[in-house]
């Protein structure tokens, strides 16, 4: 069987080195709408990633942020992130990543998420544990909402889309002990798994990225789910990760909002 992981590891690394190379040096910024932005260094990265994945498993489906689907058919589809926060890298905001997820069948075996400008490589495996830089990683014990520091994300036509995510904010913040937007999905589930947060959650998200994410979350001891709680997320317009003991109390301030019970 073909090592997907140390591929995957490689190959996050590399496009990472790109981005590092690139940040600070944005020339060209393209809007693909209102305030979603695409770089120069999106579309390299993303070129490299998918070179690289042609050369090394030519019979495999990719689902890629900027180019979408390929016509190949496989039970084998990579979900590809080539700039989580991309928003963040256009302005020098110092919080962006790569994310590479492998899936069989809609079953993730494989999630990788580097963070170029710290160098934390975060990995995981079905089955075999979540890594920091080749050290196991777990999640946090905080079994307490109001203790908990909780991260989120906001969609891209949040000023037009009524389902933006700014409801549900204000209930977790009245109700936990912070909330932080830091704007990398990938990284909020990897900051999750290695206990940085107890748990994070977003409204509307695509599988490339959290696909890598929420396996690195599951393999650390996690869990991850929709924001209705179904345990099949992949693909959905939600997740809902946490260190396992508090989500629960997540999944009832999502379901109940205001009257959810406050600390």
């Amino acid at each position: 069987m073909p090592n997907y992981l140390a591929v995957a590891e490689q190959i996050t690394r590399e496009a990472g080195a790109i981005l590092r190379e690139g940040y600070g040096r944005v020339v060209a910024v393209e809007h693909k709408g209102t305030i979603d932005l695409v770089t120069e260094f999106d579309r390299r990265s993303e070129a490299h990633i998918l070179a690289a994945l042609r050369a090394a498993f030519p019979d495999h489906a990719v689902n890629a942020e900027e180019s979408g689907q390929n016509s190949v058919v496989s039970e084998y589809q990579w979900l590809i992130d080539p700039l989580d926060g991309t928003t963040n890298f256009a302005h020098g905001f110092p919080v962006f990543a790569v994310s590479l997820g492998l899936a069989q069948r809609g079953r993730l075996l494989v999630g990788v998420v580097y963070d170029p400008l710290r160098d934390e490589l975060y990995a995981a495996e079905a089955g075999r544990g979540a890594t920091l830089n080749g050290r196991s990683i777990g999640v946090s014990t905080q079994a307490d909402l109001s203790q908990s520091l909780l991260a989120t994300g906001f969609p891209y036509d949040v000023r037009t889309n009524p389902h933006n995510n700014f409801a549900e904010f204000v209930n977790f913040h009245l109700r936990a002990q912070a909330v932080r937007r830091a704007g990398a999905a990938a990284l909020d589930c990897t900051w999750v798994a290695a206990g940085r947060l107890d748990g994070y959650w977003e409204l509307r998200t695509k599988a490339w990225d959290v696909g890598a994410g929420a396996l690195i979350v599951r393999e650390a001891g996690g869990r991850i789910t929709t924001a209705a709680g179904e345990a099949d997320f992949l693909g959905r317009d939600s997740i809902v990760a946490s260190n396992g003991k508090i989500h629960e109390q997540m999944l009832r301030v999502l379901r109940e909002g205001e009257r959810a019970p406050r600390p």
